[in-house]
């Protein structure tokens, strides 16, 4: 009975290509960001990391998102104790049921985590961080992920619908299946080891997520409802 059914990631719209009969499917790449709000040029990073308790030379890998199963975030504290680097700090902000979980197997594998709760900061803290974590088993087209993007950072994330949508395998990070620790641990020491490259999946990903600038979106909504 609708008349137009919107999708916002590619898996979704070759779905309904396929088994819905709406009259009319289109893709629009998700709800849109402001991106330029998360390029935070002036930003102080040592006096926010002081805020943190890191220095500089510690690599801090954040997420954000609710604590609870579907985010998956216990498979990066167990990826990070595998890579054994007491440098390393993982960042989670975000309220839920699942705090108490995470906290157990990070103190029994040594890593060093910090649960941050509800955080009015997230622009400044993706500033300062080195590289942004998305383990999630399912996902639509993430805010969180676009906004990580267009702060400039390296993704790790997990092979799912919408994710592989955002980030290009070796160009803007490394994609993972989403129960496979060694995988993920592995993702984590390559973008450690190559700065560089680090570098430049952080640039390539604050280029690509322009096309879903919300002034885009708006548009193409527009079009849509009033075309």
């Amino acid at each position: 009975l609708t008349d137009i059914l919107i999708t916002i990631n590619t898996e979704d719209y070759v779905f309904a290509k396929k088994h819905m009969y709406t009259k009319r499917i289109e893709y629009i790449p998700g709800v849109g960001i402001d991106t330029k709000s998360f390029d935070l040029t002036d930003i102080n990073m040592k006096s926010k990391r002081d805020e943190l308790n890191i220095s500089l030379d510690d690599f801090m890998i954040i997420s954000v998102g609710e604590l609870n199963k579907n985010k998956n975030h216990e498979i990066m504290i167990r990826a990070i104790a595998r890579v054994n680097n007491p440098k390393i700090h993982y960042f989670i902000a975000g309220i839920g049921q699942e705090e108490q979980h995470l906290k157990k197997p990070a103190n029994n594998l040594g890593v060093n985590l910090h649960l941050l709760g509800y955080r009015s900061d997230i622009k400044e803290l993706l500033n300062i961080a080195n590289l942004y974590a998305f383990p999630s088993y399912r996902e639509g087209l993430s805010v969180a992920l676009m906004e990580a993007m267009a702060a400039g950072l390296p993704c790790i994330v997990s092979k799912i619908r919408g994710n592989i949508d955002l980030i290009d395998e070796g160009k803007g990070g490394i994609l993972c299946s989403s129960g496979d620790v060694r995988e993920f641990s592995n993702g984590i020491r390559k973008i450690i080891s190559n700065g560089y490259q680090s570098k430049k999946m952080g640039l390539y990903n604050k280029n690509k997520i322009k096309n879903y600038d919300n002034k885009i979106i708006a548009d193409l909504m527009e079009n849509i409802y009033f075309e």
